[in-house]
Parts: structure tokens; C-alpha cells; sequence
């Protein structure tokens, strides 16, 4: 059983959740449900985590979840559609796991502004998912840091003198080489979402 101030601290994180497509911080929360102590707000919230209403990814700043978002992130897999010629439509059922594409430790996404990268299937508006490392082999498509001050993703490639080529997957553009030192591979791309 939860208190009137609980359920009225989870129904505000279910509406926040809801209008804005991520968790409230503890400030939000507390102004949300019209107190001035975070550490009240919480007191609640670990409450409706220890009753399984819900769940709190560690090491995020809007890491809370509901706890009946947390238990199905997979789609049904029906068989397979041809992109060429027509394939029989035999019907199959299976089903894919979201998470494993996309969550995990030391991911994170990022809205691609541009085409640099369109022959590799990464268009304007896509969100790419980039798993934190700051290591990279060639041909890796990688999130690289340029002087500190501009980020930019690419397809890896180091030179024999040692130097960092970024390249596009568009004919159009050219290459990019920097000294080494110049660039921090910030993670690598493990997929890529677009909503239509």
C-alpha cells in the first residue's frame, strides 16, 4: 500500500512521463506535487521504488522509470520483406529485443544534423545510438571530438603517418585528417532509429 502523497507523486511522474518522453528530476518532482524539499520528494519516490511501482536506472539524472515501461521492449518478429525482388510471405513469429540494440551500459543518442553520412543509411533527423568509448578500430563509424570544441560522426581511418582521417559516407564530401592529438574518440555507432 502506498500514501495519498506517493500516489500523488507517482500519478505526477506518470503525467510528466507522459508529456515529455523522459522522467522529472527530484526539483520537478517536488514542485510537481507542490512541496519545497527534494529530500521529501525522495522519501516518496524510493518508496514506490521498494513497492515495485518504479524502477531507477543507476547512473542517470532522469533515471526514474515506471515499472510497467521496464518490462517489454521487444517487438514481434513476423519473417522477413524483400527490398529487391518479392520473396514468398511465409508467416514466421519471433520476437526482437529492442534493449539489446539500443540499451545498455554507456549508451547514449544523438540527433544527426546533416548528410555526411547518407550512403551509410544515416540520414537528416536520424538518431544515432553510440556506445561511450574512447577507443576505435578502423571503420568503425565513431563519434570524434575535434579540438575540444566540435563533434562530428564519421567513419574512422588512421594514415600511415599516424594522422586521423574522418570520412563521410556521402561522394560529395571529402575527408577530413587531423593530427592525432587532435581528435577524442568520444563512442562508437551500434544502431540508428528514424521515425517516419
Amino acid at each position: 500500500m502506498i500514501t495519498d502523497a506517493q500516489r500523488k507523486t507517482l500519478e505526477f511522474i506518470q503525467r510528466y512521463i507522459d508529456q515529455h518522453d523522459y522522467a522529472p528530476t527530484f526539483p520537478e518532482i517536488a514542485l510537481g506535487i507542490g512541496i519545497r524539499s527534494q529530500g521529501t520528494a525522495h522519501r516518496y519516490v524510493k518508496a514506490l521504488i521498494d513497492e515495485g511501482h518504479l524502477v531507477n536506472i543507476p547512473g542517470r539524472r532522469r533515471g526514474l522509470q515506471l515499472a510497467d515501461q521496464q518490462q517489454n521492449y521487444s517487438l514481434p518478429l513476423l519473417g522477413k520483406i524483400a527490398a529487391g525482388h518479392p520473396i514468398e510471405a511465409i508467416p514466421d513469429q519471433d520476437e526482437i529485443n529492442l534493449a539489446d540494440f539500443f540499451m545498455g551500459p554507456g549508451r547514449f543518442a544523438l540527433k544527426v544534423q546533416g548528410d555526411s553520412m547518407v550512403e551509410a543509411g544515416i540520414l537528416d533527423g536520424d538518431i544515432a545510438i553510440i556506445r561511450q568509448q574512447n577507443h576505435a578500430s578502423d571503420g568503425d563509424i565513431v563519434v570524434a571530438l575535434i579540438d575540444n570544441e566540435e563533434a562530428t560522426l564519421k567513419t574512422l581511418k588512421r594514415t600511415p603517418m599516424g594522422q586521423i582521417k574522418l570520412i563521410p559516407a556521402n561522394s560529395e564530401m571529402q575527408a577530413m585528417v587531423f593530427d592525432a592529438e587532435r581528435v577524442q574518440i568520444q563512442g562508437i555507432l551500434v544502431g540508428s532509429m528514424r521515425r517516419y
